[in-house]
């Protein structure tokens, strides 16, 4: 059984003709990658019904899963040796790593201290938000696509909202302000709660990002017709609110920004698949199980697991990490003819 038929992109050697002599992560395109995304597992205790299938996943079997010294080296050669600024860990759900506060401590303890977030489904945050305050966490995001408790259940298949409630709660306590809440509308599910969920993050101080879903399920059942765009988004928002374009430059953000009724308060959209923003991407990506990406929707992955476990220095695994930046495409290319979504669902990629 090849790696394609367990759902793992191809892995590839990239040359690096032409590239220009730096150290940092530099695309043909002119693109800098400053941002890694960390998966730290792709283990998740919510089975959504736009990730994941309702029996979950063959999870990555634990020796294929970095383990904390790795990463942390990992993500040390990133930060000396590569540029990197912002480090973003996420999952599958990263709450559920076992020793995510000590691979937090690590990260923070870096020079140049970079900047430290995570993505989570909230559940466990409520318990958990001052250690990883005192760890080094600086901010969070919390997905949140609904306010109703039974809807919840149909999306996440589990009976959770209250947790996710708390969770954000104390994350704002504990000073990771703003908490940041991503949402997904999907047709004919929650589609009329754009206001609800702005009204939600307003009143409790949280700063709210719609995203519109993308081709990364497991089951490869997305549709263009079935997704929720930006336009629709804002437009049933704009019956509600006065919007007003927050940022005269957008840079590499993800989320184009809203004032909300003059500010200071601001709505984003993350319009990946109809307003795409490739042109400033600066993300590089590596999996739970050692896998570079330096594209969410690449098919191809740069193995750094085997070098690191084989005694390779740190430069050897610079070296591969630079190649694979240059390699980068111009665009995801969700929008051509011949795009394929990629084996692996966004659970095993990382967010």
């Amino acid at each position: 059984m090849s790696a394609v038929d367990l759902g793992l992109p191809t892995v590839g050697t990239i040359g690096t003709s032409a590239r220009p002599d730096t150290p940092h992560l530099v695309d043909r395109f002119g693109r800098v990658a400053t941002d890694l995304r960390v998966s730290l597992t792709d283990r998740c205790n919510l089975r959504c019904t736009y990730c994941m299938p309702a029996e979950g996943l063959d999870w990555l079997a634990q020796p294929s899963v970095l383990t904390d010294e790795e990463l942390i080296r990992l993500i040390g050669i990133a930060v000396r040796q590569l540029g990197i600024t912002d480090v973003r860990f996420t999952g599958g759900e990263p709450l559920l790593r076992r020793g995510l506060e000590q691979i937090i401590a690590a990260t923070a303890a870096l020079e140049p201290r970079p900047r430290i977030s995570m993505t989570t489904n909230g559940i466990g945050l409520s318990r958990r938000a001052e250690a990883l305050v005192a760890a080094g966490l600086d901010r969070v995001n919390v997905s949140l696509d609904t306010l109703d408790a039974d809807r919840f259940r149909r999306i996440a298949r589990r009976d959770r909202i209250e947790d996710v409630f708390e969770g954000m709660a104390a994350a704002k306590q504990a000073g990771l302000d703003p908490v940041k809440v991503n949402s997904v509308l999907l047709r004919g599910v929650n589609e009329d709660e754009a206001v609800p969920l702005l009204r939600f993050c307003l009143d409790h101080g949280y700063q709210l990002r719609f995203i519109e879903q993308m081709p990364l399920d497991a089951q490869h059942g997305w549709s263009r017709e079935a997704m929720v765009t930006a336009e629709e988004i804002l437009r049933g928002l704009s019956e509600r609110f006065q919007l007003t374009p927050a940022d005269s430059e957008r840079g590499s953000a993800p989320a184009e920004r809203w004032l909300v009724d003059g500010g200071p308060a601001t709505v984003g959209v993350i319009a990946s698949v109809t307003r795409p923003f490739c042109a400033g991407c600066d993300r590089t990506r590596l999996t739970a199980d050692g896998q570079l990406r330096n594209c969410l929707f690449s098919q191809r992955e740069t193995d750094l697991r085997t070098p690191l476990r084989s005694g390779a220095d740190d430069e050897t695994i610079a070296e591969l990490w630079r190649a694979t930046m240059w390699a980068k495409a111009a665009g995801h290319g969700i929008n051509d003819p011949n795009f394929a979504q990629p084996r692996r669902p966004m659970s095993a990629i990382g967010g």
